[in-house]
């Protein structure tokens, strides 16, 4: 968190609100646009690898999407050379898995909102709180794979995991 109050501008905030204001459900959507620049501040000067370095940074704790969708803003799109850290050549996170960004109901559509949310954000008056708003958040998509976002609720099905169930 000290890391994040350090160097989290108004620009990612913006992004961030403009995000949770247009796609509530979509939390790791919302933490890409908070943490889209986070590699700036772990590397200062290592313009053109921003994405990359902030995608491998929250990787671990936010899971692939996050790490997928904050890679994509990189210029060009991209934002991984073919064969990167947990990125296919197709950039689609893992070994021919689902979710690239190419793919049908991969993160296409998501990585253009957040481009937009980017973009908005850097002429918005918008006032988009403190950092420490979003630290529930943080914690709740660090938690677990699936928590997040899914179908049934922000913090999964009711009735616990579905997983082993008939």
């Amino acid at each position: 968190m000290e890391l994040l109050r350090a160097g989290c501008g108004e620009h990612a905030l913006r992004t961030a609100a403009l995000l949770r204001r247009s796609h509530p459900a979509d939390k790791e959507l919302q933490l890409a646009g908070l943490l889209h620049d986070i590699g700036r501040m772990l590397r200062p000067g290592d313009g053109v690898r921003h994405a990359v370095l902030a995608a491998e940074a929250v990787r671990p704790l936010l899971g692939e999407r996050v790490a997928r969708l904050v890679r994509l803003q990189a210029p060009g799109g991209a934002g991984v050379e073919a064969g990167g850290p947990g990125v296919g050549a197709d950039g689609a996170g893992g070994a021919g898995g689902a979710g690239g960004a190419d793919r049908p109901g991969g993160d296409a559509e998501a990585a253009a909102t957040l481009r937009q949310a980017l973009e908005a954000a850097g002429a918005s008056g918008l006032d988009a709180g403190v950092l420490e708003d979003w630290r529930p958040l943080l914690e709740l998509v660090a938690a677990g794979p699936g928590r997040a976002g899914n179908a049934s609720g922000p913090l999964g099905s009711p009735r616990g995991p579905l997983a082993g169930r008939r």
